[in-house]
């Protein structure tokens, strides 16, 4: 058995910027868990000399977009051979960079395709410079790369691959490489892959026009495309839908979800982990040493966290807090105090996961909070994404215009070091998208790990995993109630936990363990993966 794992994005580290937002980090704590397991399982992605971007935050609130250089040598090594793919009756070269991922009993080599290269036309070098930077024809010419380019470079470099993973239909182009080597057998192709589709957005599956499509991928067109990728357009989504043995979605909810939009596929799901050894912050791992012992190469020894002593459990969060509390407060001198309750939301900035839902009543928002709540918000918006941008903006006025009332910062340039901070030190995690839009979620999790609380609607995971007011809360649970109604019910939730963080020390650190205890064992990639090999990989 050996599995080719495709993924558009990959988030390894922050040094690496090769990833944007959640589908990448999970790729990544998806190869981290691989490596600890000993899972025999391969990688492959697209290296990105420009990035996603750098996120800077100017004096009017706006985002502005940096895209320095990334020079790949510090990090992995050239391999000494390319590959070329036909696109558009021409010769695209396509060199390769290997990352090797060592973990807890394995190691797992991650390729990374580039085509900047001087052998290839101006245009042609463009394709691997931005992560979802381009138009319709640099990401089907990308998805080319990724999936006909990856399949020839695993074919010189590993053979034997039994099952060939597709994270999202980015990749999904290797079917049609694995199609024409199989004569057009479909049966042959099926066997071989796997899928999983990470969005319930319908924008966020790809569709491209035929005409576009045939002049790219030209040969690896099969004559029967319609039949298998939709016949108005290219869906991506279909074409993996129907070119793979098996189908899941990220969540119960979302399978579900993915089932109503794709009606007539067999589509499962197998729940989003984190890596739990990336995630939890030094002052937990040394607690867990001490009282869950085992708990690093098997996770589910975290149901014992509540056994670990009250006081143990506050000074760990303490010190995990003091270091979140220095960085907010050396960058934006925003004056945040460690002995106060302290909320962080942190997440792709997109209208659905409705960042500003808590500023809907601000002089409500304002006496709950004064010297009570300070508030953490961080996220990109997309480049092209003007409303995601407005709400940033929205967000900063607010801060300054109540900066004397109400304790709010805007962090930039989330990122893996930036989000392992904050999931470390807040005290809890604020999630408030429109249900279903959410797949999953992981960033959630991640606060369990190191003693923080969720107060989430009831979407992805966190339906999942949610005993309310005993391990978090949850937020509005009517998926047609209007934004106010969430807002009242969110502001009451709110009430509920200062007064429970402030008046019942002793009940909030109970929520907190109960938090551990219930989230750690089960939302971690070690269970997720080994889900991924029972079902789908064996």
């Amino acid at each position: 058995m050996k599995i080719a794992y495709f993924s558009m994005e990959v988030g390894l580290s922050e040094h690496i910027p090769t990833y944007s937002g959640g589908l990448g980090i999970l790729a990544g704590d998806h190869i981290k868990s691989s490596a600890d397991l000993n899972i025999p399982l391969v990688a492959v992605t697209l290296l990105y000399k420009r990035g996603y971007f750098i996120q800077q935050i100017n004096a009017l609130g706006q985002q502005e977009e940096l895209y320095p250089y990334f020079d790949p040598r510090a990090f992995m090594e050239p391999l000494p051979f390319k590959v070329t793919v036909p696109m558009e009756g021409r010769h695209v070269h396509v060199g390769v960079w290997k990352y090797n991922q060592v973990g807890q009993k394995g190691r797992i080599p991650v390729y990374f395709l580039d085509t900047d290269l001087p052998t290839n036309r101006p245009e042609d070098r463009m394709i691997t410079h931005y992560l979802y930077g381009g138009d319709k024809h640099t990401r089907i010419c990308q998805e080319a790369v990724l999936g006909i380019g990856g399949y020839m470079v695993l074919k010189k470099l590993e053979p034997g691959i039994t099952t060939y993973h597709m994270n999202e239909g980015h990749a999904v182009f290797l079917t049609l490489a694995l199609l024409k080597d199989a004569g057009g057998n479909v049966e042959r192709v099926r066997e071989k892959c796997v899928f999983t589709t990470h969005t319930p957005v319908p924008a966020g599956h790809d569709t491209f026009d035929y005409a576009m499509a045939e002049a790219v991928l030209q040969d690896y067109m099969p004559p029967n495309i319609r039949d298998l990728a939709g016949q108005d357009a290219l869906n991506t989504t279909v074409l993996a839908l129907n070119l793979s043995r098996a189908s899941n979605g990220v969540s119960e909810l979302h399978g579900e979800v993915s089932r109503e939009m794709f009606p007539g596929f067999d589509i499962g799901h197998i729940t989003n982990g984190v890596h739990h050894l990336m995630w939890t912050g030094p002052e937990f791992q040394a607690l867990y040493d001490q009282y869950c012992p085992g708990w690093r190469e098997q996770p589910q020894h975290l149901a014992k966290a509540r056994t670990i002593p009250d006081d143990a459990v506050r000074e760990a969060k303490k010190a995990a807090k003091k270091r979140l509390i220095s960085y907010i407060n050396a960058i934006s001198g925003a004056g945040f105090s460690e002995e106060l309750l302290t909320v962080g939301f942190a997440r792709r900035a997109a209208s659905y996961k409705r960042a500003t839902l808590i500023l809907t009543d601000l002089e409500y928002l304002v006496n709950l909070s004064h010297d009570r709540v300070q508030y953490i918000f961080a996220g990109k918006a997309h480049p092209q994404d003007g409303a995601g941008k407005e709400l940033i903006k929205e967000i900063v006025h607010i801060a300054k215009q109540y900066e004397e009332k109400l304790r709010i910062v805007y962090v930039p340039n989330y990122n893996i070091w930036l989000g392992a901070l904050m999931t470390q030190g807040t005290d809890v995690w604020l999630n408030t998208p429109r249900r279903p839009r959410e797949a999953c979620g992981t960033s959630g999790m991640k606060v369990c790990f190191n003693g923080g609380v969720n107060m989430s609607v009831l979407d992805g995971w966190w339906r999942e995993a949610c005993r309310d007011r005993q391990n978090g809360w949850a937020v509005g649970d009517d998926e047609d109630q209007s934004d106010e109604e969430a807002a009242a019910d969110l502001y009451r939730d709110i009430d509920d936990m200062v007064t429970t963080y402030y008046a019942n020390p002793k009940h909030w650190v109970q929520i907190m363990k109960n938090s551990m205890a219930d989230v750690c064992p089960v939302f971690n990639t070690h269970r997720m993966v080994l889900d991924y090999l029972h079902k789908y990989y064996l």
